[in-house]
């Protein structure tokens, strides 16, 4: 995460300008008020929904921008007040401006508490839990959070054996997560849809489902990406993966996608509910025997403008349409 401060713009001015801004930008898109400050209408799930709403969470990916140049407390008060309640890390240092020092990890447990959020999870590089696994999963217990995990893909070795070897290292990696009361995750890309180069005929994300431990290793479907997936590396049916397993799929990300054809990943990433992969199909088609927690991510949110509100007005905006399609 990155650490740039922004001195020209300080916490007590962002409260100032933001006081009513991200409310009424939450308001106007589940509304449909004007093009200009609203997202399209969200689109309604049918039966069937698995994903809480009352449990809405975010990557703090997204706002990146934010974390650094503001910090969590402030964050984490204006995630709050727009309503989401579950938060999934992507490291956890601020800028040491804001604080004179760094923030520890029972500060930002004491932060969490005191703004009635939830550490859900957290991507960690595959090098420390590699290095540092037992370090992580104490971070993990501190924060309060039920899961761990890595956006890394399992292996760089795009093979059968590349990717069996790394299902025996999650395994292990798992089965100590299991031991400390933790689930130990994995969050895909489209390249895990890719299919090996020494069997073309085997996708690779198989060859990691078959080979790892249910009971110890756990997945959490980026579903822009699977959709990605799908488009560059045909055959397969997202929903089908989490219908087929549903308890190893805790977590999802919810991150939209607009159809591009000059794109050769097939979809630009939107904000939720500005994009048209078909999330009503998906969360229908996924089946209701387990709950799976949504979680919204953009990686181009600090590109929003105007700025701010920025990446917290995605934030708003997302979640309004994130909420509107789990009523």
């Amino acid at each position: 995460m990155g650490h740039s401060s922004r001195k020209s713009f300080d916490r007590r001015d962002f409260l100032r300008a933001t006081a009513g801004t991200t409310v009424a930008l939450a308001a106007a898109s589940v509304a449909g008020a004007t093009a200009a400050s609203a997202a399209p209408a969200p689109r309604t799930a049918a039966g069937g929904l698995t994903i809480p709403k009352d449990r809405i969470g975010i990557q703090l990916y997204s706002i990146r921008d934010k974390v650094a140049s503001l910090g969590f407390a402030v964050v984490f008060a204006e995630l709050s007040r727009i309503g989401y309640r579950e938060v999934e890390f992507a490291g956890y240092t601020q800028d040491t401006a804001i604080l004179g020092r760094q923030i520890t990890l029972p500060e930002i447990r004491k932060l969490l508490d005191d703004n009635g959020l939830r550490a859900v999870g957290s991507h960690v590089g595959i090098g420390n839990l590699r290095a540092n696994l037992q370090a992580e999963l104490d971070a993990a217990q501190i924060l309060g959070m039920p899961h761990v995990g890595t956006a890394n893909a399992p292996s760089n070795l795009n093979t059968v054996a590349g990717y069996r070897a790394a299902a025996d290292e999650f395994n292990v990696w798992g089965a100590a997560a299991t031991a400390r009361g933790l689930k130990l995750y994995q969050h895909n890309h489209a390249g895990e849809f890719a299919f090996a180069t020494d069997q073309p005929s085997v996708r690779l994300y198989d060859v990691f489902l078959k080979n790892t431990d249910p009971r110890h290793v756990y997945l959490e479907l980026d579903i822009y990406w699977a959709y990605v997936g799908q488009y560059r590396f045909p055959g397969f049916d997202p929903a089908a993966y989490v219908r087929n397993q549903p308890y190893r799929y805790p977590l999802f990300h919810m991150k939209d996608g607009d159809a591009n054809p000059s794109n050769a990943n097939g979809f630009d990433i939107v904000e939720f509910g500005a994009g048209d992969l078909p999330y009503e199909r998906f969360i229908r088609d996924i089946g209701p025997r387990a709950a799976h927690i949504g979680i919204w991510e953009q990686d181009t949110a600090p590109n929003t403008q105007p700025n701010p509100p920025g990446s917290l007005g995605a934030a708003a905006r997302s979640f309004a349409a994130i909420d509107q399609l789990l009523r």
